[in-house]
């Protein structure tokens, strides 16, 4: 069964009072919640808002999954999405969607569960709402589900509306079959992202990466290729947080053996573990003493049970909604600044729609100049614009993402591409 609701959502990946873009209605354009008829399992997709009739936004299987997580995850991708907007880009954003299942990732029957989900809305997926991966979930899971309901891919909603759609397919696949280090290129953009924000923001205050330490919880494709990048750049990883617990080493973990030893879900085998490394709780990830936090693992980490723990300067936000927002007013408080994570973690999807609008070659060097290139100057920008008003880096990136947002809405008022 599916049905459709019309009510306004609370946001919880908004800890700002920005006011949005003129015109915006504060509710979710679409919103529906499905009930597959053999498991009872919950599904849903949030369309945030369109823009010329099409929206993107990841898929992510987790037990515990609900409607309003949802909507905030929805909500922070349209503000991702016109974040990246650059008018002398092919890639013209889309608007912002999220779906999911409330489902254990790991259970056996999570794709046929998919492929009902699908099939009961494939005319939005066909025509309407672009998704990849996201928690809990592969690409190749998708994918398999799509063909499973006669479509070729789970973007096909965005090839509909291009001028060469063979050709973008073709980049696409060309982008996906690249590997750096024996790790998929895809694995790495979101992370490579992240830490070039992390850079950027520390330079902008005169701090080198040399003498930085960072603490990176989750150690996934984002959290996984974040340490990967900080501690290549002269950062000092002294801590990683898997799904087993924290390890420790002050003088620096090796990023690059712990990458070699992580299985398919991000945890580390602890019987390989290489000399000095210390383990701890997972949960003493927060107090450790360093300069930067990235929380990239799972939302709502950082709350007011736990906020008084951390004691970073800086937290980035690699993870979706990390932080809620109770415990950003409190850091904010204290003098601790938060990168929201749909500018931090926003690297994937605009490397997936440049490799797909043809702004990008499908080659590691072009994907790693342009999103170091991209991320380090709109970093400096956000937090130009936040110490210039006054106001936390959240408030400045929401009030950038709300004026282009607005400039995308004068441009094509819903229209089609042009």
């Amino acid at each position: 069964m599916t049905t459709f609701r019309d009510v306004p959502l609370s946001d919880p990946g908004d800890a700002s009072d920005a006011t949005p873009a003129a015109g915006r209605v504060d509710a979710p354009t679409l919103e529906l919640t499905w009930t597959d008829p053999v498991t009872g399992v919950r599904g849903y997709l949030v369309v945030d808002r369109f823009f010329r009739g099409l929206a993107s936004g990841g898929f992510r299987v987790r037990e515990g999954l609900d409607l309003a997580e949802v909507a905030g995850l929805a909500r922070a991708m349209t503000r991702k999405e016109a974040l990246a907007y650059d008018p002398t880009d092919r890639y013209v954003p889309l608007g912002g969607a999220k779906g999911g299942l409330d489902l254990d990732p790991s259970a056996p029957e999570v794709e046929d569960v998919l492929v009902r989900f699908f099939g009961a809305i494939r005319p939005l997926l066909e025509r309407s709402w672009a998704t990849g991966e996201d928690l809990g979930i592969r690409q190749e899971t998708l994918d398999a589900a799509a063909k499973r309901v006669g479509l070729a891919s789970t973007i096909e909603a965005v090839f509909a509306r291009l001028e060469d759609p063979e050709a973008a397919r073709v980049r696409l696949r060309r982008a996906f079959a690249v590997e750096v280090d024996g790790i998929a290129l895809a694995d790495l953009v979101g992370g490579f992202g992240v830490a070039e924000a992390a850079l950027a923001l520390a330079e902008r205050d005169g701090r080198a990466a040399a003498g930085m330490t960072a603490v990176v919880q989750g150690f996934g494709s984002i959290g996984g290729a974040t340490a990967r990048f900080l501690h290549r750049a002269g950062v000092r990883v002294v801590g990683v947080a898997d799904r087993a617990g924290l390890l420790v080493a002050e003088d620096g973990l090796d990023v690059d053996a712990l990458l070699a030893i992580r299985d398919a879900t991000g945890c580390i085998d602890r019987e390989a573990l290489p000399p000095g490394v210390r383990e701890q709780p997972g949960s003493a990830w927060l107090g450790l003493e360093v300069d930067v936090l990235v929380p990239a693992a799972l939302s709502y980490v950082i709350d007011e049970t736990n906020v008084r723990l951390a004691h970073a300067p800086w937290i980035v936000e690699g993870a979706n909604l990390p932080v809620t927002p109770s415990a950003e007013a409190a850091l904010a408080e204290r003098g601790v600044r938060v990168l929201p994570d749909f500018l931090a973690n926003l690297a994937t999807n605009a490397w997936w729609w440049w490799v797909v609008f043809g702004d990008l070659p499908p080659t590691a060097d072009a994907a790693f100049a342009r999103i170091s290139a991209r991320m380090r100057a709109l970093t400096a920008a956000v937090a130009e614009d936040a110490e210039q008003a006054g106001v936390t880096l959240r408030a400045a990136a929401l009030a950038r993402a709300d004026a282009n947002a607005a400039r995308l809405e004068e441009r094509f008022a819903n229209g089609p591409v042009d």
